[in-house]
């Protein structure tokens, strides 16, 4: 593989994401603000670059991972940003979580630079990260995610090309509806379990194996019942999400009250100082809610 493929940002999600297009044979060139974060890339054989310019004046392809939406607008648009050095024909890939609106923006800035750009953020969280599973959730035009879809392929497990740019971040905004509403009917299923006197964990068994079963009710369930809330993604973040989702339909002029309620009890969560935890103690702000302790 001949082509140079660059990475900018190596935080939780992107550090993985990288390692593994090294893993698939890619000729590497990555930047993160932390000189520590490259070292991992370096080691496996990356090169390291001092700006996102710099690596886009080295790679074909070249992929974002960073936290918010204006960090995304610096990395692609700012004063050292990849469209000082994008190259003609070359294709910007955003993996974060943002704004459509915003995403629609830089898409139009790099089209005018000669660029294509596809959103396409991820699902799967730190574990997929590192299995190389996550779902991957593509906008953009058709040619340029056939180029990009064999790198896709080093990072994901399921990959679709939901639409035109925006329509990745679309579906992700519709992914993060869902986990929350679904973190809260678990939640809510626990607690009515508990105060039943009935074991949650017989209970979450015997729902796992029904219509009620899902990813959701396994893995966070089991976190709530046993009160682990190590991160699998962060509160903080889901909450960034949440205002993206709600930002997104304010501009449509449509109301989700279902979001609006997942977005309130994660600003209760990061506010209560658990920004760090995992999303699932969303459980602890519903049961303090309804005066279980």
């Amino acid at each position: 593989m001949t082509q140079t493929v660059g990475f900018v940002g190596l935080g939780i999600m992107g550090r993985p994401m990288a390692l593994n297009l090294v893993k698939a044979g890619y000729d590497l060139v990555v930047h993160a603000r932390r000189p520590e974060s490259m070292a991992p890339l370096a080691e496996a054989g990356a090169r390291t670059a001092e700006s996102p310019a710099a690596v886009a004046r080295d790679a074909s392809i070249v992929f974002t991972m960073v936290s918010d939406t204006p960090d995304v607008e610096a990395v692609i648009l700012g004063p050292e940003g990849v469209i000082q050095g994008v190259r003609p024909d070359a294709v910007v890939v955003d993996m974060s979580t943002i704004s459509p609106s915003s995403t629609r923006m830089m898409a139009t800035r790099l089209r005018a630079a000669g660029a294509a750009m596809l959103d396409a953020p991820v699902s799967g969280g730190e574990a997929g990260a590192k299995a190389g599973t996550l779902s991957i959730m593509v906008g953009g035009e058709p040619a340029a995610f056939a180029r990009v879809q064999p790198l896709f392929e080093a990072m994901g497990g399921n990959i679709v090309h939901v639409g035109p740019s925006g329509a990745g971040q679309v579906c992700k905004s519709c992914n993060q509806i869902v986990v929350g509403a679904t973190i809260a009917g678990v939640s809510e299923a626990v607690l009515l379990a508990q105060a039943s006197g009935v074991d949650p964990r017989k209970v979450r068994e015997a729902l796992l194996g029904g219509f009620a079963g899902s990813r959701i009710l396994e893995v966070h369930g089991l976190r709530m019942i046993e009160g682990d809330y190590a991160p699998g993604f962060k509160s903080r973040l889901h909450r960034k999400d949440m205002r993206v989702v709600l930002e997104s339909a304010q501009e449509l002029g449509i109301s989700l009250t279902t979001a609006a309620m997942v977005a309130e009890w994660l600003d209760q969560l990061v506010e209560s100082g658990l920004g760090e935890e995992d999303s699932a103690a969303i459980f602890e702000v519903i049961r303090g809610a309804v005066g279980e302790g």
